[in-house]
């Protein structure tokens, strides 16, 4: 089978461009597993952008899990499979993006807190209400507590003691740190902001101290919920200066191209 491309358009970076066309080619089943694709100069060509664009598309693919390198032969289409889990860079600095996060962070967090309910160990316990301390000393020290937020939920994480859990939130907290830092930002602008982290902070730590894990699960899905909240009535300055400023990161994690 012979595949024709069309040429790209300079709107957005080449390397993404090509890989998606690529990738439409693949998950249309205009490509199946087993074809090759045409030669790197041969793509060059029909795209109309120089080899080293077409190298970083094919490496993107390859990243996703959706074609190979065969030594000496080429590059063919990968039999269907589990695909890695990634996000589309051209959506990640945006508002909603911002809130879609909370949302991906709200779905597992609230079983993480109910599992860490259910089998804490005394030792966990102490490494959570740690953790929380030093939260708190970070924000009074000025700093904005993200790197502090982010561990605390990872001794939450570790308490649930599930293994498969703790992976597909170390995988996503690359994603999920950015968001973090926007809605850390905005609730520092707002004292009552603060306070209400705070306190949510500590209804989840104690439900998880008490072993009740539907108490647990329930006010780590509000917590997640009023970050949205919180998100959401963030002024528009904020949004247009630091909001955007501070997401920004989530691009180079998602767009190696």
């Amino acid at each position: 089978m012979v595949t024709r491309f069309k040429s790209i358009s300079p709107s957005a970076p080449l390397s993404d461009q090509v890989a998606q066309a690529i990738s439409r080619e693949i998950k249309t089943a205009r490509l199946t597993p087993g074809d090759k694709l045409p030669t790197e100069a041969a793509l060059a060509t029909q795209f109309g952008v120089s080899r080293t664009v077409i190298r970083e598309a094919v490496s993107r693919l390859k990243s996703l899990g959706l074609v190979e390198s065969r030594q000496g032969s080429g590059v063919f289409v990968k039999p269907a499979g589990f695909s890695p889990l990634h996000f589309d860079a051209r959506l990640a600095v945006s508002k909603q993006a911002v809130i879609q996060m909370v949302e991906v962070r709200r779905a597992l967090e609230a079983e993480v807190a109910a599992l860490a309910a259910a089998r804490r160990m005394d030792a966990d316990v102490k490494r959570i209400k740690r953790a929380v301390e030093s939260l708190t000393q970070a924000v009074k020290a000025g700093g904005d507590g993200v790197d502090e937020d982010v561990a605390l939920h990872r001794a939450i994480a570790d308490a649930a003691q599930n293994q498969f859990l703790i992976s597909t939130l170390d995988y996503l907290r690359q994603f999920l740190h950015g968001a973090t830092r926007v809605t850390r930002a905005n609730e520092a602008r707002r004292a009552d902001f603060a306070d209400q982290v705070q306190r949510e902070h500590q209804a989840i730590i104690e439900a998880i101290a008490l072993g009740d894990a539907a108490k647990a699960r329930k006010a780590a899905a509000r917590h997640m919920d009023n970050a949205i909240k919180r998100i959401e009535q963030a002024d528009p300055a904020f949004w247009q200066q630091e909001g955007v400023k501070l997401a920004s990161p989530l691009v180079s994690k998602t767009n190696p191209g």
